[in-house]
């Protein structure tokens, strides 16, 4: 694999989550949460994208929507529950992007918002067709993701070097 590829990077928020009296780490997702992680699965799935590596914020939402989500897939990558994703901003995304072993060409990376939406905003430094017109309509509610390629190592990736090439959101 050569690092001239495009690389692709799926940022996906978790689904919806219930507000029980619980610490907000350990919050689970609400019934509406259950049944869009299990769409935005089939719809990931949709992408073709062969992901190589799932990096996972450790919050019980997170888990819940990935352990959902990648039931609709038809390989399972490797999964790596990040500590560092949840509560992360923008910035320390991209550092722990930096750190992705170059053998990884496809991440996908399911935390929250605004570190999501800011990322992909930060990103993407140009998009195809009407991909940030839509994202800028809807925003990033729960369950939406966002699809973006760039060229080069990991350790390259910084603001504006990669395109938003799709967008999904779930319907309200």
């Amino acid at each position: 694999m050569s690092v001239a590829e495009p690389r692709r990077i799926v940022l996906f928020r978790h689904a919806k989550a219930d507000w029980p009296q619980v610490t907000d780490h350990e919050r689970p997702l609400a019934e509406r949460g259950r049944m869009d992680a299990a769409v935005a699965g089939r719809k990931l799935a949709d992408t073709h994208i062969p992901f190589d590596l799932a990096l996972c914020s450790t919050s019980a939402r997170t888990r819940e929507t990935w352990k959902l989500a990648v039931q609709e897939f038809p390989h399972r990558p490797k999964t790596v529950y990040e500590e560092r994703v949840y509560e992360a901003s923008p910035g320390e995304l991209i550092a722990v992007f930096n750190e992705t072993p170059d053998d990884a060409q496809n991440v996908l990376l399911i935390g929250h918002n605004p570190a999501v939406q800011g990322m992909t905003e930060i990103l993407a430094g140009s998009a195809e067709g009407d991909t940030l017109e839509r994202l800028n309509r809807r925003g990033f509610p729960a369950a939406a993701f966002a699809v973006l390629s760039f060229e080069g190592s990991w350790k390259s990736l910084e603001p504006g070097t990669a395109t938003l090439r799709d967008y999904w959101a779930p319907s309200e």
